[in-house]
């Protein structure tokens, strides 16, 4: 067994090689992408993520502005990128962002490519670029196979890395604010950023002016395009109780450790060589690793361990594990492909057969919704499932697509910290404003026992009780229609 080092090699391959190098490697990894994101267009929706987009992008293409009437906790670039697409396609269907979703972990495989062949040669480059794809579908469907946040925030930490890499200390930093505005935890590629711009040199003034110009001009841009104390608010200050997990430990440690156990299944092509390299060789990769604890430090934030965070940990996992299978013997790396290939066709049938329960739920209350009113009427669904108003193509009633905004319910977490007193500041008498100048045509209560349901909350119940009357019930979320 080879003990050597995993420090860059910067090998030169030869010219020939070099000429046909990515004309080969291209059209392979660009297969290798539609083949992995092949179940992503067999649903409408995979996950909630994605129909808060939708509804999103409906509402700024109507005039709606961001973090005013348009809000969520999360940067502008993703709702603008929707916003882009359904000017351009129509937003009957998600299918175009799904492309979109497909170019970005084509881009993400290039780019792993080229980082691993300027470190370690030609065939590190290929077994970085063939590696990363079949991981990337290594979860549960709905976290993988939505165009979600994480989705779009790897190319853009996987650029940030590459332009460290090759001291393009600007560029470096404008890949590292497209990674925060995409979703806040893109900024932990910052650290592992900065480590190489310290240990190259560019720590001198420059350098890090450099940096600190691209990491932080663009986000000053959007901040002033959209509501700078707004943008301030739902990006950084205004998430506080969002964190909180108090009540709820069991289960935010049970998804946890489910979802660690499914990214390990889907990664079992490329623990192993890592692993084994621990053992027998110094590393040399050391902003490799602290890519990869920015990258967990990023999943652990508000610790709500969904399954598209552990998205952002598969670049810096990927380039270890070529590290590691560069100085390992040629068998290894043929292990590791076809272990690779085998847990991707696992998971591929996982997301060709996966059970459609809550979609089916949404599209039955979502045309149960459009039989019931006009296509101009607001509708309040009162639930934690925003797709219902894309799919149903009605208003939303309020600026708070979900009941989580309202009473800090997420992800199934149901302890103390959940109610109107642990609503995001300020929200309950906007909410009761917006309601009170365009009452909703119909409200649907579709919380289904959990503990945002309105017998909890006084101003929803009060507002049911005053003007609304029940009038239907489906899958047990019930509908209630305004009374003349």
């Amino acid at each position: 067994m080879r003990a050597e080092s995993l420090a860059p090699t910067r090998s030169v391959s030869a010219p020939g090689e070099k000429r046909g190098y990515w004309p080969r490697l291209l059209p392979l990894l660009a297969g290798l992408a539609c083949l992995t994101r092949a179940p992503s267009f067999v649903r409408p929706l995979w996950n909630p993520d994605e129909g808060y987009l939708a509804v999103q992008a409906r509402m700024l293409a109507h005039g709606g502005e961001l973090y005013e009437t348009v809000v969520d906790r999360k940067p502008p670039l993703v709702p603008w990128l929707y916003e882009g697409m359904f000017a351009v396609a129509g937003s009957e269907s998600l299918a175009p962002v799904r492309v979109l979703a497909v170019l970005a972990h084509l881009l993400t495989a290039v780019l792993l490519a080229s980082h691993a062949r300027r470190r370690w040669g030609d065939r590190a480059g290929r077994t970085a670029g063939l590696l990363y794809l079949p991981a990337s579908v290594g979860l549960n469907p709905e976290d993988a196979q939505a165009a979600g946040f994480e989705v779009f925030i790897l190319p853009c930490t996987a650029a940030a890395m590459w332009c460290a890499d090759r001291r393009h200390w600007g560029a470096a930093g404008v890949a590292v604010a497209c990674a925060f505005l995409t979703k806040q935890t893109g900024a932990a590629v910052l650290l592992p950023v900065m480590w190489l711009c310290i240990r190259a040199g560019g720590g001198s003034r420059g350098g890090l002016l450099r940096l600190g110009a691209g990491a932080v001009l663009p986000v000053l841009g959007a901040a002033l395009v959209t509501d700078p104390a707004g943008f301030l608010f739902w990006t950084v200050t205004g998430s506080g109780a969002y964190a909180s997990f108090t009540g709820s430990e069991l289960h935010v440690l049970g998804r946890a450790l489910a979802n660690t156990a499914i990214l390990a299944v889907g990664c079992a092509g490329l623990i192993p060589p890592v692993v084994r390299v621990l053992r027998i060789a110094r590393t040399g990769a050391a902003d490799l690793w602290l890519w990869y604890a920015a990258s967990a430090g990023a999943v652990l934030a508000g610790f709500h361990f969904f399954g598209h965070y552990y998205l952002q940990l598969l670049p810096p996992l990927v380039l270890l594990a070529t590290a590691a299978l560069h100085i390992l013997p040629p068998e290894r790396l043929i292990a590791a492909v076809l272990t690779s290939a085998c847990c991707c066709t696992l998971f591929l049938a996982w997301g060709l057969l996966a059970p459609r329960t809550e979609l089916a739920h949404a599209q039955r209350l979502a045309d149960a919704t459009a039989r019931r009113t006009d296509p101009g009427d607001r509708v309040l669904i009162w639930g934690m499932h925003p797709e219902t108003y894309w799919l149903a193509d009605r208003a939303p009633a309020s600026r708070y697509l979900t009941a989580g905004l309202l009473t800090n319910y997420s992800g199934g977490r149901n302890g103390p910290q959940v109610g109107e007193k642990h609503a995001v500041a300020g929200a309950w008498p906007v909410f009761r404003a917006e309601l009170a100048a365009h009452p909703p045509a119909l409200i649907i209560d579709d919380s289904r026992g959990k503990s945002y349901a309105p017998e909890r909350l006084p101003s929803l119940r009060r507002l049911l009780s005053a003007g609304y009357e029940e009038v239907g019930e489906v899958d047990g979320a019930v509908l209630y229609a305004r009374v003349d």
